[in-house]
């Protein structure tokens, strides 16, 4: 897989439509992206989509968090983490992975 290493898109290049599946959030990243960066092959856009798909999972998780609160009661009224925390935390670490595969590493390191 050819990392985009921040290469804008060749003269001429259509620049793929997000997919449909992916929230109004995560398809504006995806414009972003694929105007900004070249993407040579079919796998490096699998793995935007993947990396994309991550982020969505990980705003989700963190909207639901602030709506209910990182602690809630169990059945038995004890204060339990909320529930979301851990698929919150292994989506965001997903999706910086993808973004670093593909030369986008966020994390400025």
């Amino acid at each position: 897989m050819r990392k985009p290493k921040g290469l804008p898109p060749k003269p001429g290049t259509k620049v793929p439509k997000a997919p449909t599946h992916l929230d109004t959030v995560e398809r504006a990243l995806w414009r972003s992206l694929t105007s900004a960066h070249r993407f040579d092959d079919a796998s490096s856009l699998v793995l935007l989509r993947t990396a994309l798909e991550a982020h969505m999972r990980a705003r989700r998780c963190r909207e639901a968090i602030d709506d209910e609160g990182e602690a809630i009661r169990d059945r038995f009224g004890q204060i339990k983490p909320h529930p979301l925390l851990p698929a919150e935390r292994d989506a965001r670490s997903g999706f910086l992975h993808a973004m670093k595969i593909l030369g986008l590493d966020l994390t400025g390191g």
